[in-house]
């Protein structure tokens, strides 16, 4: 039996390849969509080791404030270590506690606490103390515990305060996030739409947990509440740390709570708080 040749119109049609052009530029921008989240991880990463050199250019980035982080870290690591190569670089931590940037002021301020014998360290923390951000007070008041200096202590105990924020315009929120949402300082937790349509963003003082939020479409006062913000777990036992070397006994009622079986208090902190009470008691003869 003879096969009927299939007519023309009926024959599959053979779809043309990629030319090597086309493949060349598909590997391409598959290796540049890898590479892309390992460059920008790179860049960001503070365990990246920085040379000498390195570490005096990034100390002096005024145009990227994370350059300057990333080098504070490492500098405090070599502190850490003893390495006294660090020491030519104390003028520059001196320097930065005046930045104009919140993040570096605020890790410039824990660096310095690990020397106690660096030059001039003692004295800047103190002037530290009157920042207008509450973390750079906070981190300034840890630091001068180091130098057995308590000055710092009221600043320690509102580390364990929630912080409260206020709406700065009357208005309507637009857009909020979640209670129960951990959040990071600077973090976004709500917009809101004042005027004739302006917005403005209302973020978090401190790393933490969204205790409260005013919802979506919610009407605002200047002022008034718009969120409560439980400060951070790591935040809470540092100053439980600290209070129990210099905490008195009027300073009870804001450890105890942190001394609760609850699911937000995390063991090692909850054992913190016992213990810094006890250290306090025993200290003050109760």
């Amino acid at each position: 039996m003879s096969v009927k040749p299939m007519p023309a119109t009926d024959r599959p049609t053979r779809k043309p390849g990629m030319s090597r052009t086309q493949k060349l530029l598909f590997f391409l921008t598959a290796w540049l969509i890898c590479l892309m989240p390992f460059l920008f991880w790179w860049n960001t990463w503070f365990g990246r080791r920085l040379s000498d050199q390195q570490l005096n250019e990034y100390l002096h980035d005024t145009k990227k404030p994370r350059h300057i982080q990333q080098a504070l870290v490492q500098l405090g690591e070599r502190i850490t270590r003893q390495d006294v190569s660090a020491k030519q670089w104390y003028p520059q931590l001196l320097a930065l506690a005046a930045d104009p940037v919140e993040e570096v002021r605020n890790t410039d301020a824990w660096i310095m606490g690990q020397d106690t014998s660096g030059a001039g360290f003692h004295e800047t923390l103190l002037k530290m103390l009157s920042d207008p951000s509450q973390m750079v007070r906070g981190n300034a008041a840890l630091s001068l515990v180091r130098f057995g200096d308590a000055s710092g202590r009221p600043q320690i105990l509102a580390l364990l305060q929630p912080a409260q924020v206020a709406s700065p315009e009357s208005g309507r929120i637009v857009d909020a996030d979640l209670p129960g949402t951990a959040i990071h300082q600077g973090g976004l937790i709500a917009k809101l739409e004042y005027g004739r349509q302006q917005t403005v963003e209302l973020r978090s003082p401190i790393p933490g947990r969204i205790r409260s939020v005013a919802g979506t479409g919610a009407s605002v006062t200047v002022g008034s509440e718009v969120a409560v913000i439980d400060p951070a777990n790591d935040q809470v036992w540092e100053a439980l740390r600290a209070l129990y070397l210099v905490g008195q006994p009027e300073d009870l009622s804001a450890i105890r709570p942190y001394e609760r079986e609850l699911p937000d208090i995390p063991d090692h902190v909850r054992q913190q708080a016992l213990e810094t009470e006890q250290a306090v008691r025993k200290r003050s003869g109760s």
